[in-house]
């Protein structure tokens, strides 16, 4: 029987020693448990003021939208700079009808209610295709595009945001 005896000299050992601490902190790091953050809902009374406020543009009903918006509510949607007050997007929104006829918001899939725990937040997410026949052309305009609310304690919107291509929304 013979024995082998290996020597390391303390340089190496530090080397070891170091590298074998680098391997055990990234493989926890990669090892660690999801964590949540929130809950998400398919039905919930908040997309039911999503659904209404889309019912109310399509009736130009502004008084119900000014009901379901914070005062302070912003919107914004792709392509602007900025977000602008409520009142001045529910302006905007009517003249929608004064350039298109036949004016529909179809839901494509289905609206989230989603509960974020971080802060609090509070936010419906859903999918639409927004349409219309344009009066100076006839043209038949279609934009997909998601929305998100963003709810307050009160249940009212106080953020909308809107993400699509609505450079083929020609209001001229």
């Amino acid at each position: 029987m013979s024995f082998f005896l290996i020597t390391i000299n303390p340089t190496n050992m530090r080397t070891i020693i170091l590298i074998g601490f680098l391997f055990f902190s990234a493989a926890k790091g990669f090892s660690q448990a999801p964590v949540e953050n929130g809950i998400i809902y398919i039905t919930h009374p908040y997309i039911d003021v999503v659904n209404k406020s889309i019912k109310a543009y399509l009736e130009k009903d502004i008084a119900t939208n000014t009901e379901i918006f914070a005062d302070t509510a912003k919107f914004w949607v792709s392509g602007m700079e900025k977000p602008v007050p409520i009142a001045d997007a529910l302006k905007d929104w009517a003249t929608d009808f004064d350039y298109y006829n036949d004016i529909k918001v179809e839901k494509v899939g289905y609206p989230d209610y989603l509960h974020y725990k971080d802060q609090d937040q509070k936010y419906v997410q859903s999918w639409w295709r927004w349409q219309g026949t344009s009066k100076k052309t006839g043209e038949v305009v279609k934009i997909d595009f998601v929305q998100f609310d963003l709810f307050n304690n009160d249940g009212k919107i106080v953020s909308e945001g809107l993400y699509g291509d609505f450079s083929k929304l020609v209001k001229n």
